[in-house]
């Protein structure tokens, strides 16, 4: 029998009817990207970036919190000041080492192709007025130049990049320079032979060599000055960018220590000190050697390519000269053209006296460039050997007209001439290797000027990129390191 415990109600029973209601639960297909709403009903929970940006926008209105934005401002102006000079200065550092040892040899080697193409035509057709008597000279000189050309070819093919202008000219000439020295072989064993068609294939050699050789010679040398100008334009650009951003980063620091000052009536902040110290080196090192940079610069193009492109101007205006002086004897009439005043005259002969303009005019241009005695002394004795040339050159001629045809050849190759044939003691051939040879003394001395004058130009930028990197990095932890000193004050 069970007994109900005394002073002990019994537990209340269950209440009758359906239980709490349990909120429905959300599928995975129910969820959605946006936050729920509030219980109540209320506009949605804000996201953590907009949380953010209220939480900066709020510190902003503190001291602290301003002072926070200023260094962050601060550090990224200077750094972006030191990455911009780095980059800027470190392409026209580059463009600089392209001129010294790029663009401006490879155009030394183009004018060197179109000279000794010039050479070996002007030396093969020396050997051929000498015919059977051709010397051993003339012929190893015709070959040194022939050589030279293929050498200069092979450099400027290594160097032209795929598919451009130059690269096509060298390949075309390249496959011209064989045609061109059969030719030249087929007119010598003629006229060893006495055949007069030995002097038809060497005009057509010179005609090769004049109308289709030289002039792709010529756009090789024109491509290459042009590069070489374009290098010198991004060598000597100013760093706008850089310049400007450094006098930002400065005022802004100058600005930041003045508003230090005013509200603390502190004098001095030496983080602040040191990022404008640092700011204001990098400003003063830009300008400083950028100027030097861009001055040797400019020198070395004013006294050194200019004269080069001169004396070489000169120098090839010579060694067609000297071409057509042999050919007028060579063809002997056999191929004429009308002068200014409409006159039938002989073509080569035309031709002659256009090239001796030519470097009479070339031969002013270089001696008015050069910038001391050692340049200007033997562009003088070239324009007295020309004077003495033209001399000779005229009484040739008028020894060839009257018909005497080999005393015309003593005073142009040389020879035992007459007393009456006689002018001077040397022939025309030796005021042409006179004026030569002066161009080449001019013409390696303007070289020397060009690489000392580049080299101190390209000196001035050595650093310059590195240094600047080192202290905008310097120079930004001094303004946060300055700030920060600033903050601590409020903790």
């Amino acid at each position: 029998m069970t007994y109900t415990p005394k002073g002990s109600a019994p537990p209340p029973a269950p209440p009758a009817g359906p239980g709490p209601a349990v909120p429905p639960q959300a599928t995975h297909a129910s969820r959605s990207p946006f936050p729920p709403p509030a219980p109540d009903g209320g506009p949605p929970r804000r996201t953590a970036f907009a949380e953010g940006v209220d939480r900066l926008r709020a510190a902003a209105t503190t001291e602290p919190g301003r002072l926070r934005v200023i260094g962050a401002v601060l550090a990224l102006l200077v750094v972006a000041f030191g990455s911009v000079t780095a980059w800027q200065m470190n392409d026209r550092s580059a463009a600089a080492d392209d001129v010294l040892h790029g663009s401006q040899p490879l155009s030394s080697a183009a004018a060197e192709i179109y000279r000794s193409l010039a050479a070996a035509n002007t030396a093969a057709s020396s050997g051929f007025l000498a015919g059977g008597q051709e010397t051993q000279e003339s012929r190893e000189r015709y070959e040194r130049e022939i050589r030279e050309a293929a050498d200069g070819l092979a450099t400027a093919a290594a160097a032209s990049e795929r598919g451009s202008g130059s690269g096509k000219r060298v390949a075309e000439l390249n496959a011209l320079l064989p045609e061109y020295k059969g030719l030249v072989e087929r007119a010598r064993a003629n006229n060893r032979l006495g055949y007069p068609l030995g002097g038809a294939y060497l005009r057509y050699a010179n005609d090769k060599m004049q109308k289709q050789m030289l002039p792709k010679a010529k756009e090789i040398y024109d491509n290459e000055n042009e590069r070489l100008r374009a290098d010198y334009a991004d060598a000597t650009s100013y760093p706008w960018a850089a310049i400007a951003l450094g006098v930002l980063a400065i005022g802004g620091l100058v600005w930041a220590q003045r508003r230090n000052y005013r509200r603390t009536n502190r004098v001095l902040n030496h983080g602040l000190v040191a990022a404008t110290a640092a700011s204001t080196v990098v400003l003063v090192w830009l300008a400083v050697g950028h100027t030097v940079a861009r001055s040797g610069l400019n020198d070395s193009y004013d006294d050194g390519v200019r004269s080069l492109t001169a004396l070489n101007d000169a120098r090839i205006a010579s060694l067609s000269a000297r071409g057509n002086e042999n050919l007028t004897l060579i063809s002997r009439g056999a191929e004429s053209a009308k002068n200014a005043k409409g006159e039938v005259v002989d073509k080569f002969d035309l031709q002659f006296d256009t090239d001796m303009a030519t470097l009479e005019k070339q031969l002013a241009a270089a001696e008015d460039i050069a910038d001391d005695d050692s340049g200007e002394k033997p562009v003088k004795a070239a324009s007295a050997n020309m004077k003495v040339w033209l001399e000779r050159h005229d009484s040739a001629r008028e020894a060839d007209d009257k018909g005497d045809y080999q005393c015309a050849l003593d005073q142009v190759i040389g020879g035992e001439a007459r007393p009456e044939c006689r002018q001077g003691d040397k022939p025309t051939r030796e005021c042409f290797d006179n004026v030569d040879d002066n161009l080449g003394t001019a013409s390696r001395h303007e070289e020397g000027e060009f690489e000392r004058a580049a080299q101190g130009g390209r000196d001035a930028m050595t650093g310059l990129p590195v240094g600047a990197a080192v202290l905008a990095v310097l120079g930004a932890a001094g303004a946060v390191l300055g700030i920060g000193r600033r903050l601590s004050e409020y903790r």
